[in-house]
């Protein structure tokens, strides 16, 4: 069967890049150490015209693997380690993973360095903070003096999150969004370069944004836990597509003036 004109001009989706995480997991017969990512990150990059694939942690340089992306996602998970923020740990921080640290650091100033369009999620948004040189409260019951940020193990709370007018993550969601949130830590001192734009109604800041790249967005919540709103990761997607359009154009000039 010949496909039409048409499906063979449609352009491919932007590849979008996840970081994952190296636990040990039963499946099938095998119980060993595996990349593990939750699906609704597929499932959500997918839904908003992605093609999502794995990054998972290795001692490669995170460079190669950013250079065959257009857009990364940095995932939620497990505490940062407070040695990379110059803090002694607390007794409800989870144990640490260096190896896993180390790379989505590197994914995330790799990606900034490159004007990657990025979302950096959950834990995500903390690696960002981290390394602005940021710190973070590493149990919000013992600031807020309650946990309101998750509603037990594995259940997300909703919260009402105000987002700054006139910000990047304002013109996609509006000045209000209900965020899917599941969280114990959360940014203490904001690092450099980076602007505050939500906040819960407790104060807790939810979103921050960094100014002069074209999509650089962090959220404290879990936007790929709400299968009826797809707007931040669209909103990626298209920054990806438009970034490849770009190097593209920019790649075919030199030759479109040779053939002159």
């Amino acid at each position: 069967m010949v496909s039409s004109v048409s499906e063979q001009e449609a352009p491919a989706p932007p590849v979008i890049g996840l970081s994952t995480y190296i636990e040990r997991a039963r499946f099938g017969v095998w119980d060993e150490p595996a990349a593990l990512l939750p699906h609704n990150y597929l499932s959500a990059v997918t839904r908003s015209g992605g093609c999502p694939v794995l990054l998972p942690p290795s001692p490669s340089d995170a460079g190669t693997a950013l250079s065959a992306v257009d857009g990364l996602v940095l995932i939620g998970g497990p505490d940062v380690d407070p040695a990379t923020y110059g803090a002694e740990a607390h007794h409800q921080t989870d144990r640490p993973r260096q190896e896993r640290d180390a790379w989505e650091i590197d994914l995330c100033r790799g990606a900034l360095d490159r004007d990657l369009p990025l979302l950096a999620i959950c834990r995500g948004l903390q690696v960002l903070n981290v390394i602005m040189g940021g710190t973070l409260h590493q149990h919000l019951p013992d600031v807020l003096g309650q946990d309101t940020h998750r509603a037990g193990p594995g259940q997300t709370r909703p919260n009402r999150v105000a987002l700054k007018s006139g910000s990047a993550i304002a013109a996609i969601l509006g000045t209000e969004t209900d965020a899917h949130c599941y969280h114990h830590q959360a940014v203490d001192r904001l690092g450099q370069r980076l602007e505050a734009v939500g906040f819960a109604d407790d104060g807790t800041l939810e979103a921050v944004e960094v100014p002069g790249h074209d999509f650089a967005l962090g959220v404290q919540w879990h936007p790929e836990d709400n299968q009826a709103d797809d707007r931040l990761f669209v909103a990626l997607v298209a920054a990806a597509r438009r970034r490849r359009d770009a190097r593209r154009h920019q790649s075919a000039e030199p030759l479109a003036r040779a053939a002159r």
